[in-house]
């Protein structure tokens, strides 16, 4: 179980005041020109020993990532952007993070910068994260006018912070679609190569992190990468946010270590299972797009990025959605096929086409209208989906059907057969509109 002591997000549940006197009290803001001091590459070594791996939900190793940019500047300016479009289903760390604790997120973004020889960032805010926007716009205001940020400021680094408020697109998650609407184009994924690193925004080289990611990075600098190393499993080190809601007792936002087990995490913080863990039915353990893990599965497994792919599952944001047995899984991942198809930008033929038809399907399986032949056809279709798209948005319509037709066929071919016996029921899902 973490420590108090090692809480790198100290007011989380806002108990606190966000400003800047508060934050300060707090540790935010604590010897920062100091770790400028250091420079470049000792932040970017103290970042890859720290062992943190992105924190949006594809686990890729931060430091590395920052290691990308170039050295030198070719005359483009650099940017770091942060990724604030929070719409992953059951995601809800970040936007506490910029409603309670905005400081640790501004001085992380100034460090993630000069390690990356930037001097602008970037942050793009989800559409409906308006309190969020704007008390992320009053710390920024604040470190302006302490001289904590800017051109001439007391760290002898011209760094300057931009909020940008997106308009509540999904896709705009995704790192390039959010440069293409940073940009004030439709927000499409771009092809890749080239990388970011090499032409993000602008046409400059650009790192995109997520939130979480660059809110952390203050606190790992001034304790050392090894101490963040020194928590959690190898290769899932550290802290990490886990958002739990669902059918437990106590939903909640929670900060713990990497690994803790899923009872454990239950338990000690959401009060257990509704009416029991004998009641326990599925998890979807990493936002709805990872595929679900039936109760036996998840009961006793380490909540990390490893351990959740040997499930063949993720960890994701780690937004734990809980469901015990009165959920119709079969009818909840309809609902998430719908969101897909929903949020799909239109741009790849398999992710257009492929959403509709995978939901329109979902949905007649769910009322049992549905022959048990085309449960294979299903599965096959997801495949031809998965990996075929310039984004990753084909792999999160397709997974989340994967794993019911892997964990929950029975429950198909039960309702298909309870249709063909009574066909004049009335089904039990109403077409979405």
């Amino acid at each position: 179980m973490l420590a108090d002591k090692d809480r790198i997000f100290t007011n989380l549940y806002g108990l606190h005041s966000p400003g800047l006197k508060a934050a300060r009290l707090r540790g935010a803001w604590d010897g920062t020109k100091f770790l400028l001091d250091k420079g470049r590459d000792w932040i970017v070594e103290e970042m890859k020993k720290s062992g943190l791996r992105g924190r949006g939900g594809a686990g890729f190793p931060t430091g590395l990532k920052w290691s990308f940019m170039p050295k030198q500047s070719d005359g483009r300016p650099h940017y770091l952007v942060i990724n604030g479009d929070e719409s992953e289903p059951g995601t809800c760390k970040d936007r506490e993070i910029l409603r309670h604790d905005p400081h640790l997120l501004i001085e992380g973004a100034m460090l993630a910068s000069f390690a990356m020889g930037a001097h602008a960032a970037y942050i793009y805010i989800r559409g409906e994260f308006i309190a969020e926007r704007e008390a992320l716009q009053r710390a920024v205001d604040e470190a302006y006018e302490a001289k904590l940020i800017g051109k001439d400021n007391v760290h002898g680094y011209p760094f300057d912070f931009y909020v940008h408020h997106g308009a509540g697109a999904y896709i705009c998650g995704e790192e390039t679609a959010l440069l293409e609407s940073l940009e004030g184009k439709k927000g499409m994924p771009r092809l890749k190569p080239p990388f970011p690193a090499n032409m993000g925004l602008y046409g400059c080289p650009t790192t995109v992190n997520n939130v979480e990611s660059i809110a952390v990075a203050g606190t790992i600098l001034r304790r050392g990468g090894a101490w963040f190393a020194g928590l959690g499993r190898p290769n899932n080190t550290g802290t990490k946010l886990f958002c739990i809601s669902g059918h437990v007792n106590k939903p909640c936002n929670v900060e713990e270590e990497m690994g803790i087990p899923f009872r454990e995490l239950i338990e000690r913080h959401c009060g257990g299972i509704r009416g029991g863990w004998d009641n326990l039915l599925a998890v979807i353990p990493g936002g709805s797009s990872v595929p679900c893990v039936p109760a036996n599965e998840i009961i006793d497994c380490p909540m990390d990025f490893d351990s959740l792919r040997a499930l063949k599952s993720g960890l994701g944001t780690a937004a734990v959605i809980v469901m015990d047995k009165s959920t119709d899984i079969v009818r909840a991942i309809a609902r998430l096929s719908y969101f897909y198809k929903h949020e799909s930008c239109g741009q790849c033929t398999p992710c257009r086409e492929g959403t509709g038809w995978m939901w329109r399907v979902l949905n007649r399986m769910a009322e049992g209208r549905a022959q048990k032949r085309e449960i294979d056809m299903l599965l096959d279709v997801t495949y031809q989906v998965e990996g075929h798209t310039i984004c990753a948005l084909g792999d999160a319509a397709a997974w989340p059907v994967q794993g019911l037709i892997r964990h929950f066929r029975h429950e198909i071919e039960k309702r298909i057969d309870d249709y063909a016996a009574n066909p004049h029921l009335e089904p039990v899902l109403q077409a979405a509109e």
